[in-house]
């Protein structure tokens, strides 16, 4: 009786698999218990001649965030293998996260980037091929009819960049904007949105508000934490037509902004 069980199943997952007669195709969601894979997006061009390397990540996971500390399980090689890269992992799919700035001799050279989730180790290897070239200064998604490349990323400054607090405070950071005004809907601005995570730290973060719009180019939030450590947080300030519009095509335009709180031990009534 088992086995007649087993092999309903399994020629119902045939079925499905091979889209028989009337059957739907079902995504399998995973919540949590996947692993990480690093991602090459692309080089541009500083005025110096220098390159920027940028690297994203896909959390496969939908629910579960990931920690990975830099060293031999989340690495860069040849050279230093702490490159400013990630700590901490959102769920799912997140572009352009993070630059490496390669020297303008850097030629054929290749950095690779590894991270080791559960045991299983993915890497990605990143050149100057010209294939990679992007844009992140610049996109059509958004442009006037006048000129279609007129839309650019927000300038985002926060204050302060650093600063420190004893354990039970909090961390107060004013973040300001300014934007081209593009893209328009209806006439008008999309308008900025800010999305806050934590980048790097040794506990868990807990914002004000991960996610609000700007309001006359600013908006503050506040950020408590689990315990003592040195963490780096995340802003993402976009304009309506980057990523945090599912814009996954392009590399433009939002701006991602760190911020370095140094939390230590003791207890104050907050800051």
């Amino acid at each position: 009786m088992r086995a007649a069980i087993v092999m309903m199943a399994t020629a119902l997952m045939l079925l499905l698999m091979t889209g028989g007669a009337g059957a739907q195709v079902y995504q399998l969601r995973h919540w949590n218990g996947q692993g990480l894979a690093p991602v090459y997006e692309g080089f541009d061009i500083n005025p110096d001649g220098s390159f920027n390397m940028w690297f994203g990540y896909m959390n496969r996971n939908f629910e579960e965030e990931l920690e990975v500390p830099a060293g031999a399980e989340n690495k860069f090689e040849p050279g230093p293998a702490d490159r400013g890269q990630p700590t901490h992992f959102d769920t799912r799919r997140h572009k352009d996260v993070f630059r490496v700035v390669v020297p303008k001799d850097f030629g054929e050279n290749k950095l690779v980037w590894t991270v080791t989730v559960r045991g299983k180790a993915e890497s990605i290897t990143a050149t100057l091929n010209r294939v990679w070239q992007i844009d992140r200064d610049k996109t059509t998604r958004g442009g006037n009819s006048q000129s279609i490349d007129s839309n650019h990323p927000p300038a985002v400054t926060v204050q302060p960049t650093t600063l420190s607090i004893a354990q039970g405070g909090s961390a107060r950071i004013a973040l300001s904007a300014t934007d081209d005004g593009l893209p328009k809907r209806r006439g008008e601005p999309v308008g900025m949105t800010v999305e806050w995570e934590k980048y790097r730290g040794p506990g868990a973060v807990t914002f004000s508000q991960i996610k609000q719009p700007l309001k006359d180019g600013k908006a503050d939030v506040t950020a408590s934490f689990s315990e003592p450590g040195s963490y780096v947080l995340m802003a993402v300030v976009d304009d309506g037509s980057g990523e945090s519009a599912g814009n996954f095509g392009y590399h433009c335009c939002w701006t991602n902004v760190l911020v370095t709180v140094n939390v230590t031990g003791g207890s104050t009534g907050g800051r």
